[in-house]
C-alpha cells in the first residue's frame, strides 16, 4: 500500500497505523519509541500485523475518523453485504490499548482475523497462551493480553479467527500491552471505549479556533498534533514511524520519534493561535526541561521524555518500506551540531512569554547560559536545519537563527525586564546580520544562497522575512522568495535543496520528493510580502495532498503522485495550521513573530 493508505490511530502516548485493508501494520507501545510489535510496514506480514477485514479481496471501502476524533471507521462493501470496522486507542492514561469493533450493516459477511505478533520490530515470536478465557502473548520485557468476541485459534505461529457478521452483530475485541513482570492492567471495555474516546477527543477538539473556511482542515491537523504529543511530558514527536524513505528505494530512511528543538517556535504559534493554551505551556516545559545543562551540549533533537542518547542502529532483518533499505532506530543527527536550535529555543521563549504564559522561574537562566556559549559559538560551522551528513558548513539559516537568539534576548532585557549584558548582546546581533549580509549574499543572482559561498539555494532562506531578520519589503526578501520559487519548485511544490540522481549537496545519493513544510512556507512568505493572491492556491494545493482522512506525510513528489517520507508528519500539519491562519486573520502567526 502506498503511505496515504494508511491511517492514524493513537492514545497522546503512542500510535499506530492502520491500512484501508483494515490491517494495523505499524504499532510500537507503550511509547513512540519502544519497539514495534507490528512492523509489516517495513517489511510483510512475518514481521508483525493485525488484520481485521472481510474474507476475500477487491472490497469497495469507505473511511473516515469521527468529526473531531482519532477514532476511525472503514466500511468495507461486499459482494455479500457491508461492516464497519471502528479502530480507536482509548486516551485513559494507564496500559496502552486497541480497541476494535466490528459492526455488521447489512447482509452476511464473511469476516477474517490475523493476528501476527512479533516484538522488537519484527524480529521475535512470542510464547503465546490461554488463560481464563485471554490470550497471553509474552516475549521479554513485553506482554500482550488479547479478548476477542469470537472464537480465535492458533494457526502458523499467529492467531486467526473466522465469523459471519450481520446487521446489529457488534463483535469486539481489545489488544492490551503491560511489562511482562506485571500483573495484567485492567483492560478498556470495549461496549464503553469507543463512546467514552470520542466524547474525549470531540471535547478537546471543540476547543479549536480560527482557520476560516479551513476550519475543518484546521481542527483535523490539531487532533493529529495532540495525537502526537506524548502526554506524561508534553513532548510532540516528529512522526510515529521510522524509515518511511524520502524517495522509493533511496537511502534517505531516519527515524523521527523523537522531538526536534527546531519544531518548537512554529509549534507553538500553532498551539496559542488555535487556542491550545495548555498543550503550549506542556510544550514549552518540556523544551526548558531537555535543554537545560551544559549549552554546548545543546542537542537539536531528544527522546519523548528528554533522553539525550538516541544512538543509530540498522535493521537487517527489514528489508524496509517497498524494498526501501536500510531500516533504521534511532537518530544519529542527534550529535550534530546545528546552530540554528539556540535561536529556536529562544525565539520559542520569547513568544510564551509575548502570549502571556507564566514564566517558568528557571526559562531566562537556562536562556542567558545559552547565550553565554552563543557569543562565541556562532561563528563556528555547523551541520544545518537538514542535518547534512557531510563537513560542517557556513550555513545562512544557522546563522540568521543566531541572530533570532541575540534579537530575543535585548527584546527580553528591553521589554520584559530581563537582566543581561544587552549592549554585548546588541553587539553580536550586529556582527552576524552584518556577516551574513556579506558572505551570504549572491549579488549576481539577487539571492541569500545556503551557505557561505555556495551557489546552492536552500528553503530555509525563506525565514529571513519571518524571523524578522529584514522587513518584508526589502528587495534582498523579494529577490530570495522569488530564487527559491524559480530554483527550488517542482510542479509547483518546494524542495528543500537541490537534489539529483547523483550526489546531492547533503552527500548522499539520489533525488527527494518536495518538503511539504517548505512550500507551507513559501505560502507565509507570500502572503507576509503583500502577495496573498498567490500565497492562497498554493496553499489550497497543499490541502489537497492530504488522504482521505486528513493526513499529510513530509514530502510529496508530485513526478509520482505520491506522498513520502515518515507518516504522518507533524511539522506538515503544523505548517498547515499556521498558514490557514496567516491567510485567514488580519495578524497571523508570521506576521506576529515577525513584529514582535
Amino acid at each position: 500500500m502506498r503511505i496515504e493508505d494508511y491511517a492514524l490511530i493513537g492514545d497522546t502516548q503512542t500510535a499506530g497505523l492502520v491500512g484501508r485493508n483494515g490491517s494495523i501494520d505499524w504499532l510500537c507501545l507503550p511509547r513512540f519509541d519502544s519497539g514495534a510489535c507490528f512492523a509489516a510496514l517495513l517489511g510483510d506480514r512475518s514481521n508483525g500485523r493485525w488484520k481485521l477485514a472481510p474474507a476475500g479481496e477487491g472490497h469497495r471501502v469507505e473511511r473516515r475518523y469521527v468529526p473531531g476524533t482519532l477514532v476511525l471507521e472503514t466500511t468495507f462493501h461486499t459482494p455479500e453485504g457491508s461492516v464497519r470496522v471502528t479502530d480507536c486507542m482509548p486516551v485513559r492514561g494507564k496500559a496502552p490499548d486497541v480497541v476494535r469493533v466490528v459492526e455488521g450493516l447489512t447482509g452476511a459477511v464473511p469476516m477474517e482475523m490475523d493476528l501476527v505478533v512479533r516484538f522488537d520490530y519484527g524480529s521475535t515470536v512470542p510464547w503465546v497462551r490461554r488463560i481464563d478465557g485471554t490470550l497471553s502473548i509474552v516475549a521479554g520485557p513485553d506482554a500482550l493480553e488479547l479478548v476477542a468476541g469470537v472464537p480465535v485459534h492458533g494457526e502458523s505461529l499467529s492467531t486467526a479467527a473466522d465469523f459471519t457478521v450481520r446487521p446489529g452483530d457488534r463483535v469486539p475485541f481489545v489488544l492490551t500491552w503491560h511489562p511482562s513482570s506485571e500483573p495484567p492492567p485492567v483492560r478498556a471495555d470495549p461496549h464503553h471505549a469507543v463512546p467514552d474516546t470520542i466524547a474525549w477527543w470531540q471535547a478537546w477538539s471543540e476547543r479549536c479556533s480560527g482557520g476560516g473556511r479551513w476550519h475543518e482542515e484546521v481542527r483535523s491537523s490539531l487532533v493529529t498534533l495532540k495525537a502526537l504529543t506524548y502526554a506524561p511530558t508534553g513532548g510532540i514527536v516528529a512522526a510515529p514511524t521510522t524509515s518511511l524513505p524520502e524517495v522509493i528505494g533511496g537511502v534517505r530512511n531516519w527515524d523521527y520519534r523523537f522531538c526536534w528543538l527546531r519544531d518548537a517556535t512554529f509549534t507553538l504559534q500553532a498551539l496559542l493561535a488555535a487556542g491550545y493554551d495548555g498543550e503550549a505551556v506542556a510544550w514549552r516545559d518540556w523544551l526548558l526541561r531537555a535543554v537545560a545543562g551544559d549549552p554546548s551540549q545543546l542537542q537539536v533533537m531528544y527522546g519523548v521524555a528528554g533522553e539525550r542518547r538516541l544512538p543509530e542502529l540498522e535493521l537487517p532483518w527489514l528489508p524496509g518500506y517497498e524494498g526501501s533499505g536500510p531500516v533504521r532506530i534511532g537518530n544519529g543527527a542527534a550529535v550534530q551540531r546545528q546552530l540554528d536550535v539556540y535561536g529556536e529555543v529562544m525565539d520559542a521563549l520569547h513568544q510564551a512569554r509575548v502570549a502571556g504564559i507564566a514564566p517558568d522561574s528557571t526559562a531566562w537562566d537556562v536562556q542567558r547560559s545559552l547565550l553565554e556559549w552563543l557569543e562565541s559559538g556562532w561563528r563556528e560551522p555547523d551541520s544545518g536545519l537538514w542535518e547534512v551528513r557531510g563537513e560542517p558548513r557556513h550555513f545562512v539559516h544557522s546563522k540568521v537563527m543566531c541572530w533570532v537568539a541575540f534579537d530575543r534576548a535585548v527584546r527580553a532585557v528591553e521589554g520584559f525586564g530581563g537582566e543581561g549584558p544587552a549592549d554585548r548582546w546588541r553587539a553580536c546581533r550586529e556582527e552576524v546580520h552584518r556577516e551574513v549580509c556579506e558572505q551570504g549574499w549572491d549579488p549576481e543572482r539577487r539571492t541569500f544562497t545556503q551557505s557561505y559561498g555556495s551557489k546552492e539555494l536552500d528553503a530555509s532562506l525563506l525565514m529571513i522575512p519571518m524571523v524578522g531578520f529584514l522587513p518584508t519589503g526589502d528587495a534582498r526578501v523579494a529577490g530570495t522568495i522569488d530564487a527559491v520559487r524559480r530554483e527550488l519548485s517542482v510542479d509547483g511544490f518546494i524542495e528543500r535543496y537541490p537534489t539529483s540522481e547523483g550526489i546531492s549537496v547533503d552527500g548522499l545519493p539520489g533525488r527527494e520528493g518536495a518538503f511539504l513544510l517548505c512550500t507551507f512556507w513559501l505560502a507565509d512568505a507570500l502572503a507576509l510580502t503583500g502577495r496573498s493572491e498567490e500565497a492562497t492556491p498554493i496553499f489550497e494545493r497543499l490541502v489537497g495532498l492530504a488522504n482521505d482522512v486528513g493526513l499529510l506525510a513530509e514530502e510529496y513528489d508530485p513526478r509520482d503522485g505520491r506522498m513520502l517520507g515518515n507518516f504522518p508528519q507533524a511539522f506538515s500539519h503544523v505548517g498547515l495550521v499556521n498558514t490557514a491562519l496567516n491567510l485567514t486573520e488580519a495578524t497571523g502567526p508570521t506576521s506576529r513573530r515577525n513584529e514582535l
